[in-house]
């Protein structure tokens, strides 16, 4: 788009003989930021946080106290990223539109924020197989979905119960698997923990697979009309999301351990400004915000990545 607005660059506008112009916008979409992550209002310019492990059972007193205490955990950190768009219009054409399209376009602005932001909020989940340090940086150094997960507490075994990927496609067998393997999963030191997969989240490509698998009461894809357990015993939702980049890609999630550790930074939510160019004459208008975003635990969470 030519810079700023004129009437040489937007003539149509001024016509008043056209009967009527059009600006390219669509059915507003739906803020997932707040579906996936909590909301945070930020006041720090790096956010940082840490956890601490459990310790370990019980033992059996035989006169003398065994002593125990939690370890250190994994840290990470999260800095703001500053986001901003203008435009600027030429005061003859902003007066004499006849349309509304000038102000469609300062709509346009809040457009644009808003996919911004959408955007970034599925980077967690796009990025989920590698070790993803562009914005937020954990002391793991794995990526989120990974068959690689450490722990900081001495003489646990992560042979078992830290493997948070797969990578097979998505069916009733492989969604079974991975509920089976997220129900396993451990915390820090080892231990068993009370995390129940009740989100399956998919790109727009498998919406209607997974809504098949999960909403069909009985005989899914079988022909002796046995119950569906994945109808009958636990309570999923299913969630698209458009901005999903993998046509294949699909994540099982704990929805309200998801909400303790993806953490959304709001320093500035988005804000509008304008401004009058003394001697062109100008208004200039522009959007801007800046955000930062995080995860803490990785047990909320399990990505399969489909090849």
């Amino acid at each position: 788009m030519a810079n700023p607005v004129s009437k040489a660059g937007f003539p149509d506008v001024l016509d008043p003989r056209f009967r009527e112009i059009t600006f390219q916008t669509f059915q507003e979409q739906k803020d997932m930021i707040p579906f996936f992550y909590d909301m945070v209002e930020s006041n720090l310019d790096v956010e940082r946080g840490s956890d601490i492990t459990p310790m370990g059972d019980l033992v059996e007193f035989t006169g003398t106290l065994t002593y125990d205490a939690p370890s250190q955990g994994y840290d990470w950190r999260t800095a703001h990223k500053e986001f901003a768009l203008g435009t600027s219009v030429e005061r003859r054409v902003w007066r004499f539109d006849q349309f509304g399209v000038i102000e469609n376009i300062f709509t346009e602005l809040a457009r644009s924020a808003f996919k911004t932001r959408q955007k970034h909020g599925a980077r967690m989940f796009n990025n989920a197989f590698t070790n993803d340090t562009g914005w937020w940086v954990h002391t793991e150094a794995v990526a989120l979905c990974s068959n690689s997960h450490t722990t900081t507490r001495s003489g646990v075994s992560t042979s078992s119960g830290f493997d948070n990927l797969n990578t097979a496609a998505l069916s009733p067998t492989s969604l079974g698997a991975a509920i089976t393997n997220f129900r396993k999963f451990k915390d820090l030191a080892g231990e068993s923990i009370n995390v129940v997969p009740d989100l399956l989240l998919v790109p727009v490509d498998l919406r209607d697979r997974a809504s098949e698998i999960i909403k069909t009461t009985s005989g899914l894809d079988t022909a002796e009309g046995n119950i569906n357990v994945y109808n009958s015993d636990y309570n999923f939702k299913v969630a698209d999301y458009v901005y999903l980049s993998d046509a294949n890609d699909w994540y099982l999630i704990d929805s309200k351990f998801m909400k303790r550790n993806l953490k959304w930074y709001d320093a500035d939510p988005v804000e509008f400004a304008r401004v009058e160019s003394f001697d062109e004459i100008i208004a200039k208008y522009r959007a801007y915000t800046q955000y930062a975003m995080s995860y803490g635990l990785w047990q909320f969470i399990l990505g399969s990545q489909v090849s």
